[in-house]
């Protein structure tokens, strides 16, 4: 299988997935960017450079899927356990040949300039890696004052980086950002309506790459092991779904292609859960009706981060459409029979069945067959396929294998 994808397109779209770990504010890495895009322009860096620090700011925080380490980031200045999220954000983006190079600039972008000295690392990555660091920093003081009142503390919020100089941020650096920030513009480009026009320029440039079967798996599990990685309970449950996807539409005489496109859905249909707090997706009880409807929203977020991936619309539905049913009452879009393909009814199936496979704060494993009882008790009452059930009950302890041991399952299936 070959699909034409952006990568830029690429690089936004987790940059979306990334911003929902905010929960309530979705532009952070996209303020860094900008700015140190701005920042580079000054220092006369090329334009090759620019990009690479345009998508290292997008994606800098790749290894945070916990809204409570957010919340660290974004109101500690400088925090003990900083570097723990950069080590495991460049171990995301080396998985991801096409996005390798991003790996150094994110495990180093909490790294004290002091200590670049103590470091053996390529003569390019102390400056660039600081740079992100430092318009990281610089967000922090200022996203909570984003508005009218903005301006208002830029002299303070100036002073606050002044004053680590030499310490934390390279002197060259600072003195770059210091005259570029001097502008009022530099901080007023920061508000959502703004930042827009300079994403669109950015995007404006195509990254266009033809992608085989494998570097797109490398991908899509970049993508699900960020969700995967927001929780305990939730770990796995990505490749377990995108195994038993795969395994049915094999069984349903699927095209190989097909069989491939059902694994990258099941590999991403959960993105959006990075939007959900810890202490909803966590919860070992009960969810309130307002959790519930925090929770429900997910998919919904799935297909928006998705669907901006040219060549995976395809991909983006049959993840995003997870929690519809064949009765309407499925949500986020009510669609109904009519509405769902086999792929996504598919994707549906192994969502629910790798869940109660996997030990859940409310509940242990659900052992194999009375999983196949509560599949046929929703075939009943018209929420899932009847068809794609039956191929379950005819493979149960195949279906449970992939479901369970779904990361030996894709590093062993052929693409």
């Amino acid at each position: 299988m070959l699909i034409q994808v952006d990568l830029r397109q690429v690089v936004y779209a987790l940059s979306d997935a990334l911003d929902l770990v905010g929960v309530n504010d979705f532009y952070h890495g996209k303020r860094v960017s900008l700015m140190a895009v701005q920042v580079a322009r000054t220092l006369g860096l090329d334009t090759a450079t620019r990009d690479e620090l345009f998508n290292a700011g997008l994606l800098h925080d790749c290894g945070v899927s916990s809204t409570a380490i957010h919340q660290h980031l974004v109101e500690e200045m400088d925090w003990e356990g900083a570097q723990n999220h950069c080590e495991i954000g460049y171990r995301l983006l080396d998985s991801f040949s096409y996005l390798r190079s991003l790996a150094p600039l994110i495990l180093y972008h909490h790294t004290h300039w002091r200590d670049f000295a103590h470091k053996d690392v390529a003569p390019e990555i102390p400056l660039l890696a600081n740079l992100i660091f430092l318009s990281d920093r610089a967000d922090a003081l200022s996203a909570p004052h984003l508005g009218p009142e903005l301006l208002m503390h830029k002299p303070a919020i100036i002073d606050t980086l002044a004053g680590y100089r030499g310490t934390l941020f390279a002197p060259e650096l600072l003195d770059a950002f210091l005259e570029t920030a001097r502008a009022d513009a530099f901080w007023l480009v920061l508000e959502p309506r703004h930042i827009q026009n300079f994403l669109g320029e950015m995007l404006g440039r195509s990254q266009s790459q033809t992608l085989d079967f494998s570097e797109l798996r490398q991908m899509a599990m970049l993508f699900s092991r960020v969700v995967d990685a927001k929780s305990p309970f939730t770990a796995a449950h990505s490749q377990g779904v995108a195994c038993l996807a795969r395994l049915l539409g094999k069984l349903a005489g699927l095209p190989p292609d097909t069989q491939d496109r059902l694994e990258l859905a099941g590999l991403m249909h959960d993105l959006g859960k990075l939007q959900v707090p810890d202490e909803v997706l966590d919860k070992p009880g009960a969810l309130s009706s307002r959790e519930r409807l925090v929770m429900e929203r997910h998919s919904f977020e799935t297909f928006q981060i998705l669907s901006r991936i040219s060549g995976l619309r395809e991909v983006a539905a049959w993840a995003a459409y997870h929690h519809e049913t064949l009765d309407g009452s499925g949500y986020p879009y009510c669609l109904g029979s009519r509405g769902l393909p086999l792929e996504a009814r598919i994707v549906a199936v192994a969502d629910v069945f790798q869940a109660m496979a996997q030990n859940r704060p409310y509940r242990a494993s659900v052992p194999p067959r009375l999983i196949q009882v509560n599949l046929q008790q929703r075939v009943s009452i018209g929420q899932l396929d009847g068809d794609v059930v039956g191929l379950v009950a005819a493979n149960l302890d195949a279906c449970w294998r992939a479901a369970i041991d779904g990361e030996a399952c894709l590093v062993t299936t052929t693409p």
